[in-house]
């Protein structure tokens, strides 16, 4: 364990912190947005987006996207009227942080240094920093900054952070930060990832927000892994196992604390969400950061299977040294009856943010909507100049190239009332790489490719992000 502290960053030498991706530290309340063309009266609620936003200059490295401090970004729309408001999501670290006027703990890349308690005091003496910093979601009224495997924090709707949010202590350990609401039910269904066994647990939140199933193994994981993202279906929840393996020895040592091991492969678990058996299946490797989503189908036979949709990568780039990710928008065929594992490729290129319809979670959806690079320009991980549409129907990719713009995830936002997926918009924040000017992009889905309709200014810049949120005024 080293005794001092890691050196403050070169902020120049990470391009996650210049351009678009730089911080921001003045939080504000702006009405009265300007918007070019013409908000549809339709839209009433409130978008907003979580994303790492580190306070002060880091201590050591900077690893994109899971370092940074949380900021919430909120875009409300109200009668064709704009307003916005940012916050940070201030943890206990975030708070001794602001009181000393610097970075008092490294990333995720320094595992092997805790400040002591003369600096923080002896509550925070020898932890690691909460580092809510990547999804926001909503579920039973709860407002919910979510990191990765941690405890979010609950904000209030004026976006003031309320504190660690632990489910009345049902989930002590936290949840990941990309949960998934079942529309039908109400349920959210949650998992977390440990270096401790079991390794890896699910749990269920009621409609209510109360624990309906509370922290429950997923037997035969073999060795502590990272894993992102989940999908939903009404039989149940999918879990991909990358070969993505933590190594806390080489963490103490100063090195990566997660190490790629193709040579493993890559495991599924489809866990029954009634509690039953769970079914691993097993495949070359392969890494997966986002689910578009998953459903049941039934075979000839009346075999239960599951189609999964998610963007497929030949491993994690960016958080392995020296390599280089290939990706592909991808389909996975899954039968736990016989353990087949059929793969398909539905559009061959990199891109990321998966997102659809989240009335369609658990079951068939029309549209997955992404964000990539089609443009000329050279963009680090994370960066996008286009967003896409596959047609799961058609297999038809549509595109709209942003030009200048930095893009980020889209999020889609239905028109209330109406089912059809087509009659809604698609939004996301993006930022002018000329100016570094940010506003809110609304897309018509009936046309995407026909680009925005309406474009909010936003006045202050919204740092290049992750992952984001439509709330409706009526849920």
């Amino acid at each position: 364990m080293l005794t001092s502290a890691p050196g403050l960053l070169d902020v120049s030498t990470e391009p996650h912190l210049q351009g678009a991706f730089a911080p921001v530290v003045d939080e504000v309340d702006v009405s009265d947005l300007s918007v070019e063309g013409e908000l549809p009266a339709e839209i009433d609620g409130d978008y907003i987006r979580n994303g790492p936003n580190p306070r002060f200059t880091p201590l050591g490295a900077y690893i994109y996207p899971l370092d940074g401090d949380g900021m919430l970004h909120r875009v409300r729309i109200r009668d064709r009227r704009a307003s916005r408001s940012n916050r940070f999501v201030r943890t206990p670290a975030l708070v001794a942080e602001e009181a000393a006027g610097r970075a008092l703990w490294p990333g995720i890349a320094g595992l092997n240094y805790s400040p002591d308690a003369d600096e923080v005091g002896a509550d925070l003496a020898g932890t690691m920093k909460d580092l809510p910093g990547i999804n926001v979601i909503r579920h039973a009224g709860r407002l919910l900054a979510l990191g990765e495997s941690c405890n979010p924090f609950l904000m209030s709707p004026q976006l003031a952070t309320l504190g660690r949010e632990t489910f009345g202590g049902t989930l002590p350990a936290g949840i990941t930060a990309h949960p998934k609401v079942d529309p039908v039910t109400g349920e959210m269904v949650v998992f977390c990832y440990g270096l401790e066994p079991p390794f890896l647990t699910w749990a269920v939140l009621g409609r209510d927000g109360s624990t309906v199933r509370g922290v429950t193994p997923v037997e035969g994981v073999r060795r502590p892994s990272m894993i992102h993202d989940m999908a939903l279906t009404p039989s149940y929840v999918v879990l991909v196992v990358g070969p993505f393996f933590f190594d806390i020895a080489a963490a103490m040592r100063g090195g990566s604390p997660l190490a790629w091991e193709p040579d493993q492969g890559t495991r599924i678990a489809l866990i029954p969400r009634d509690g039953g058996r769970v079914s691993w299946l097993e495949t070359d490797a392969f890494w997966m950061w986002h689910t578009a989503n998953a459903h049941d189908v039934t075979s000839a036979s009346g075999t239960t299977g599951v189609v999964l949709d998610y963007v497929r990568w030949s491993m994690p780039g960016g958080l392995v040294p020296g390599g280089t990710a290939s990706g592909s928008l991808a389909r996975i065929h899954l039968q736990p009856a016989t353990g087949a594992v059929r793969h398909e490729t539905l559009v061959d290129r990199n891109m990321e943010f998966p997102r659809v319809d989240d009335r369609a979670i658990t079951r068939s959806h029309p549209v997955i909507a992404t964000a990539l690079k089609t443009g000329p320009r050279q963009l680090i991980s994370g960066d996008a100049d286009t967003l896409g549409w596959y047609d799961t129907t058609t297999g038809f990719f549509s595109l709209w190239y942003a030009g200048d713009l930095s893009v980020g995830e889209p999020t889609y936002i239905p028109e209330p009332g109406v089912a059809d997926q087509h009659r809604g918009w698609w939004t996301t924040i993006a930022t002018d790489r000329t100016d570094l000017t940010s506003r809110l992009l609304i897309i018509p889905a009936a046309d995407p490719a026909s680009g925005p309709l309406a474009t909010v200014r936003l006045l202050q810049r919204v740092p290049a992000g992750l992952h984001g949120a439509w709330l409706p005024t009526k849920e």
